[in-house]
């Protein structure tokens, strides 16, 4: 396996809460930063996409690609990269804990690009990413049934 970035959160909501917003793809464009479309290729188990197009705006990077998803209950979801233009590697995970009033959502990623990039520069990139998704899915589970 490729090295990861990794990070966490703490998040006010039940682990089926986040998931559900992990789930939701139609809805990443209004939380995701960078993210501008989204369309499940295919479909997998009820509520849950197998394959999802994405077409991604966060500079330097703008690409369109395919991610192939394994969820695990309310506990894991896995992603790895079937096609992308300048990607030529994503894999990461969200994992989530059940806390006393709320969910520890572990973000853990591996990028590669198919321009060289210095490993230091790739790990900072990762970081910023994560970072940008936690707080973003934070947000918007924490906002509540509004989102639904």
């Amino acid at each position: 396996m490729p090295e990861q970035t990794t990070s966490d959160i703490v998040v006010e909501a039940e682990a089926a809460a986040v998931m559900a917003v992990i789930a939701d793809f139609g809805a990443y464009p209004q939380w995701a930063t960078g993210v501008k479309q989204t369309e499940i290729v295919q479909a997998g188990s009820p509520g849950r996409a197998a394959q999802v197009r994405f077409v991604l705006d966060a500079s330097p990077i703008r690409d369109e690609y395919v991610l192939r998803y394994e969820w695990d209950d309310d506990t894991a979801v896995r992603w790895t990269l079937v096609e992308g233009r300048m990607l030529r590697g994503l894999d990461g995970a969200y994992l989530l804990d059940s806390l006393e009033g709320g969910t520890r959502v572990t973000y853990r990623l591996s990028v590669d690009v198919a321009i060289p990039m210095i490993g230091m520069l790739k790990r900072k990139a990762e970081k910023v990413i994560i970072d940008a998704a936690l707080k973003g899915l934070k947000r918007r589970v924490e906002s509540g049934p509004a989102w639904r």
